[in-house]
């Protein structure tokens, strides 16, 4: 029976979701052992959502896009090797990869660590570089229950994921400030309406988006406030040149603490399959995911007050970032009615956790 670790490092670069994801795996881990040293080893620009985090020790900022360079440059060469001995001075006991790449299975390795856990079934080679190779059971279809099969490999009880993204009452109030600044007014409640995805097929058209937030407005449902990060600019402008009715833009001018503030204190969310997505499932939002080209069983909100709405389709999900058949019948076909009612029934729940409900029209 090995020695309980005393210092741990679970590596979990990205991506915003991702992250989320790995949230219960390290509850497990610090109730387990509540006196250990537990380091996040994660990419820069995710890195805020886990700052200042009750449960770490550390934040190891990973940055992934300069070290991605290091092959064409010799000082990032030099200064990924630093980056390295840095890590294996903090002599880690422990190291929990949950990305399953080879980048992320060469830091456990060159960790130092005697003890590396990582999936069997990771990719690009990394399972080479663990000492211990956890199989998924064919059940864990969910990012959060492979996660999940990690921690039960090594003895954690998990009763019921936790998310905690630990919003605190002064990131709240500046959230609001941040609303009521952008609204010209104080908004009693909102919608968050969240219009980006990294992938093309993954967003719903802009024009259904906007008769979307045209048809709430009518209703008299909450105001609508655009959600999203600067990549998202170009498609949110194109959704609010199609809206009638005004809309509340901050697109792009919040950090991710404040997109998690926002999205707390909104009264429900709409969105695609996106980080923010898993955001608002965290956070235990009602919510109503737009899905097409992916399969919500495996990257769905992992949540019991959140609804998915599919236009079935015998070529989905693809998992294709432009549409294989030029026609996105997925996205084209779904109806604004068909997410008006969704968004309609949307209320919260008392309880949280896994009961994902589709709705496929």
């Amino acid at each position: 029976m090995p020695l309980p670790p005393e210092r741990l490092l679970i590596i979990k670069p990205s991506s915003l979701g991702d992250v989320v994801h790995a949230l219960p795996v390290l509850v497990a881990l610090r109730a387990a052992y509540p006196d250990a040293y537990i380091a996040w080893l994660v990419d820069s620009r995710f890195a805020p959502l886990l700052e200042q985090h009750p449960l770490l020790d550390e934040i190891i900022y990973f940055d992934r896009a300069r070290f991605g360079r290091m092959w064409r440059s010799p000082r990032v060469f030099v200064d990924f090797w630093r980056f390295v001995a840095r890590i294996r001075r903090r002599r880690f006991d422990l190291v929990i990869d949950l990305q399953g790449l080879i980048r992320s299975g060469l830091l456990s390795f060159f960790s130092g660590a005697g003890r590396r856990v990582g999936f069997a079934e990771a990719r690009e080679g990394a399972w080479l570089f663990y000492s211990r190779r956890v199989r998924c059971p064919d059940s864990a279809e969910h990012a959060v229950d492979k996660n999940l099969a990690v921690a039960g490999a090594l003895g954690l009880r998990v009763d019921r994921p936790e998310f905690p993204l630990d919003v605190q009452p002064a990131e709240h109030a500046a959230a609001r400030a941040l609303l009521s600044q952008a609204a010209g007014e104080k908004p009693d409640s909102f919608i968050a309406v969240i219009p980006g995805a990294r992938w093309e097929t993954k967003r719903w058209q802009a024009e259904k988006i906007a008769a979307l937030i045209d048809r709430i407005d009518a209703e008299g449902l909450p105001r609508c406030v655009l959600l999203g990060s600067s990549d998202d600019r170009e498609f949110a402008d194109r959704v609010i040149a199609g809206c009638r009715t005004g809309v509340v833009d901050l697109v792009g001018r919040t950090t991710p603490r404040q997109l998690a503030a926002l999205i707390d204190l909104a009264d429900r969310v709409v969105c695609h399959d996106s980080g923010p997505m898993h955001i608002a499932a965290a956070l235990g939002k009602p919510m109503v995911a737009i899905f097409g080209p992916t399969n919500p069983a495996r990257t769905g909100p992992y949540s019991d007050v959140a609804t998915v709405v599919s236009h079935p389709v015998e070529c989905a999900p693809c998992y294709r970032r432009v549409c294989p058949y030029g026609h996105h019948s997925c996205m084209r076909q779904l109806e604004v009615e068909t997410v008006l009612a969704r968004v309609r029934a949307a209320n919260p729940s008392p309880e949280r956790g896994r009961g994902l409900r589709i709705v496929s029209r």
